[in-house]
């Protein structure tokens, strides 16, 4: 799962913490293409409207998948090393 969100991350793909509504998802989606968060759920009420139901299964999936933008990234282990003399 750590790919998936490193992929994400690494395209810019994440929820931000200012500007959530629900979980995010429309927030990041707007600031990963450069649309503000109001037009960009205005935009998906309107293509939901369009093709219903199609977002209710996309949307869930995109919260579970999207890193939060204040996750924290993992840890990597540091190895101690002797101290020189």
């Amino acid at each position: 799962m750590e790919t998936v969100y490193g992929s994400m991350r690494q395209h810019g793909l994440v929820r931000p913490t200012q500007g959530r509504l629900l979980g995010g998802v429309i927030a990041g989606l707007g600031q990963r293409f450069g649309i503000d968060p109001w037009p960009a759920r205005l935009l998906f009420v309107l293509i939901l409207l369009a093709i219903p139901g199609s977002q209710i299964l996309i949307y869930p999936i995109l919260w579970i998948l999207m890193p939060s933008e204040d996750a924290v990234a993992p840890v990597t282990p540091i190895t101690p090393q002797a101290p020189v003399a």
